[in-house]
């Protein structure tokens, strides 16, 4: 895949992933494509948007030129704040997501399984800094949206009947976003729900290393 293709694969799934987020709801993006969502958000939602290290009401991300030196996210990128943001300590922070307040956390996978197992934190053998936020993110969130090419660089299926990687949560995927498809976990089965303009669904069960569960006339376009 070309560094274009793989920009265009981002934004197709970033812009999908915006219809995910409801006005006035408080969200959590992660590293990586979830954060592409926000330059999508609709301003008339007026969501607040948190950030682990201690932000509510968080903006998209600046350029250097544009940067508070001081405002970073989790990930460490420059963003801006919202009118009627606020700051917090981590055990604050952290108290929001151990309490359920997170309406809906958007992560990127290196895996998912079919049951909603999620594994993004590390490959063995390859550096990691840590999992991070990203595993109390999993399981506390009341929604969980997972942003993800459908493959890997060598074009294996991240989708997977089970994960081969160690796990960041078990069961707390309910939603996954790509760019050729939306599917949906299921009393452990994954449903297929909708499909990007000019994919087929041979194109998707094809690419997933699942059993997929469909009814044709029902599946939507994005």
């Amino acid at each position: 895949m070309s560094s274009a293709d793989a920009k265009n694969t981002k934004q197709i799934i970033a812009a999908r992933a915006e219809k995910e987020v409801m006005p006035g709801q408080v969200i959590n993006v992660g590293i990586g494509i979830p954060t592409l969502i926000l330059k999508y958000l609709d301003p008339a939602k007026q969501v607040f948007v948190h950030s682990e290290n201690g932000i509510v009401g968080m903006g998209s991300h600046c350029s250097r030129t544009d940067a508070d030196r001081n405002l970073i996210d989790a990930g460490g990128g420059y963003v801006g704040m919202e009118v009627g943001g606020s700051f917090c300590d981590s055990v604050l922070s952290f108290t929001l997501v151990r309490g359920g307040r997170l309406d809906v956390a958007f992560l990127g996978a290196l895996e998912v399984s079919r049951t909603g197992d999620l594994a993004n934190w590390i490959i063995p053998g390859k550096y990691s800094p840590g999992i991070g936020g990203g595993m109390e993110l999993a399981q506390k969130a009341r929604r969980l949206v997972i942003t993800t090419s459908h493959t890997n660089r060598k074009g294996d299926p991240k989708i997977l009947d089970q994960c081969t990687l160690p796990l960041t949560a078990k069961a707390c995927v309910n939603r996954i976003i790509t760019e050729l498809a939306v599917m949906d976990i299921e009393d452990g089965n994954l449903v297929l729900k909708e499909l990007a303009e000019g994919v087929s669904i041979n194109d998707v069960v094809s690419k997933t290393a699942a059993p997929l569960i469909f009814i044709e006339s029902e599946v939507g376009r994005f």
